[in-house]
């Protein structure tokens, strides 16, 4: 869990700040899971930290939310003309990959239970770039992607 912080800290995904009036703060929660191996051993424990995003209202907290996704069917098609045409093809994970895209709107989200500041208890996390959870994260991932892919 503090290696997620300490990348929402390095990526700088949020500052706290006193909280406005009349502005929804959305509560954060952990995601665990257990990375295994091909032999089916533990490989690692994950956490990752998302917002609930489903209390969210369209046109309220957010704007647009729709991001393409690739279908299966294009993906076969690719791989097999690459492997007609002898090329190779790479794969690529990107870690952290919605916390790197600057939110366009105003986003509240809670403090974490157990990592509360204690000079400010009463404080909130305005978003500077997008989280796992929220309804914009993934088109904002999309022109994120886009714009360097089209570069």
């Amino acid at each position: 869990m503090q290696e997620e912080l300490n990348e929402f800290e390095c990526l700088e995904v949020w500052e706290l700040v006193p909280r406005p009036d009349r502005v929804m703060v959305i509560t954060l929660k952990w995601i665990y899971k257990v990375k295994l191996d091909e032999l089916g051993g533990v490989l690692k424990n994950k956490a990752r930290l998302v917002a609930r995003g489903y209390h969210q209202e369209e046109g309220i907290e957010f704007e647009e939310y729709f991001a393409l996704v690739a279908r299966l069917e294009a993906i076969r098609i690719f791989i097999a003309f690459a492997a007609h045409m002898n090329m190779v093809v790479y794969q690529m994970d990107v870690k952290t990959a919605f916390l790197n895209e600057i939110l366009c709107e105003e986003v509240y989200v809670s403090q974490l239970d157990g990592f509360v500041d204690p000079e400010n208890p009463n404080h909130v996390y305005k978003l500077k770039k997008s989280l796992y959870g929220l309804k914009q994260a993934p088109r904002a991932w999309y022109n994120l992607l886009s714009l360097f892919l089209l570069s």
